[in-house]
């Protein structure tokens, strides 16, 4: 049966969808298993030594300074020159930015966050190009420890920063955010095997796909289902990754074919300890979970409401849940997407505006929901709800209590694990 849930809740601003880099080196299991943070740090010191030479040579730009920090957008070489919108002006707290090769189109990025989606552009000189095996073992016991850096890319960003600043203040550390020798000590006495080997099954090769996605709510809306678009899309998000590190890590498997053997993350069992208590922090972008004894359940990445549309302040409850909920558009109550001016119903699915999961708040249409778009979970604005990845709102699906476990939004940074 199908869940009809009239909801307020937004849609990013637009679909970004991901493109295999053919580039990329293969990911193999050997280079992520063996990965150690001293090899991490070598290469580091490698790729700074090659970035100086250059510099002396002329072949790169010279490093950004201070006072150039101070009056430019992380990673805009000219801030006069950068495309801004109307309705995401500094005063907001969000910096416009236009994506490549479509001029009409923005994604507003918090003003505190400096991992802006590669799509726009907006990659510094020194950026690594193709993920470190390092870092994609990073993730996956940061994801494994239920402290979400979002999508497992094997590249680094705000979203794993603040799953290490959390893993940090869970273990007693000093709250950073960075990757040190105490941190991966104590991480890495997870001794098992970051990556492991999937057996495609004939209820994979099933699955009903869909040949696109379209923008338009008027055209969702003649749709049956907001599936997923391939194979790719399917187990990328199955395992908590990005698609085009699933493409690295497996170039030559068929994933149409019963029994391919495909490498993928092991990102462990999920959580199943109730929560109580949901803390959404405006602040940080990110929604921690606790227990009934005050104890951090998981720690999840989260896209939260712009000031246009903020999310709610104070104290809510959980009233209800849904798994592929269907989204009830009215531009007369809600905003107006495109040219539709009429209610429109938009079939459920993983693609849905909503994802695949619906967390119902006791403030009218506002709640805790999925998203097609996982990538750019804390890299963009909703319309006033939390926005998680859709595997992270499936957790926390079944953790939750209607009438029992409450949500509170802080407007302030605060702790990050709070003081029982």
């Amino acid at each position: 049966m199908k869940i009809h849930l009239a909801v307020a809740a937004g849609l990013l601003v637009a679909a970004m969808p991901a493109v295999a880099q053919a580039d990329w080196r293969t990911l193999s299991e050997d280079a992520i298993e063996t990965a150690t943070f001293q090899g991490w740090q070598a290469s580091l010191r490698e790729a700074d030594a090659v970035a100086a030479t250059a510099r002396q040579d002329g072949a790169l730009p010279p490093v950004e300074t201070a006072a150039d920090a101070a009056t430019t957008p992380a990673g805009v070489a000219d801030a006069a020159s950068a495309p801004t919108s109307p309705s995401n002006e500094a005063a907001t707290g969000t910096e416009a930015v236009a994506v490549t090769g479509d001029p009409d189109l923005t994604i507003a990025s918090p003003s505190y966050s400096t991992d802006l989606p590669d799509e726009a552009g907006l990659k510094t000189v020194d950026e690594p190009s193709q993920p470190d095996p390092f870092l994609i073992r990073l993730q996956i016991l940061l994801d494994r420890a239920h402290v979400s850096p979002g999508v497992i890319d094997g590249f680094d960003g705000e979203n794993t920063r603040k799953a290490i600043a959390a893993y940090e203040a869970l273990r007693g550390l000093p709250e950073d955010g960075e990757v040190d020798s105490d941190l991966w000590v104590i991480l890495s006495l997870d001794q098992g095997k970051a990556t492991k080997t999937y057996v495609i099954t004939q209820d994979d090769v099933d699955t009903k796909f869909v040949d696109r996605i379209p923008d338009d709510y008027g055209e969702l809306a003649k749709m049956e289902w907001l599936g997923f678009k391939s194979p790719v899309e399917m187990f990328a998000e199955r395992f908590h990754m990005d698609e085009d590190l699933l493409v690295a890590m497996n170039p030559t498997a068929d994933l149409t074919a019963v029994g391919t053997q495909i490498l993928v993350p092991d990102v462990g069992d999920a959580p199943t300890t109730k929560v109580v208590r949901i803390v959404v922090d405006k602040a940080r972008g990110e929604l921690v979970a606790y227990d009934a004894d005050g104890n951090v359940v998981l720690m999840d990445p989260a896209t939260i409401g712009s000031d246009d549309t903020p999310s709610p302040t104070g104290l809510v409850t959980v009233t209800a849940i849904a798994e592929n909920p269907t989204y009830s558009y009215n531009p007369a109550k809600n905003f107006k997407q495109g040219g539709n001016d009429g209610p429109l119903t938009i079939p459920p699915g993983p693609n849905g505006p909503v994802g695949s999961t619906w967390i119902a708040l006791s403030k009218p249409t506002f709640g805790i929901h999925g998203t097609p778009h996982p990538s750019l979970i804390d890299k963009s604005r909703s319309h006033g709800c939390v926005r998680l990845t859709n595997w992270d709102a499936a957790v926390l699906t079944k953790l939750v209590q209607p009438s029992v476990t409450t949500v509170e939004f802080l407007e302030a940074p605060a702790p990050l694990i709070a003081v029982k």
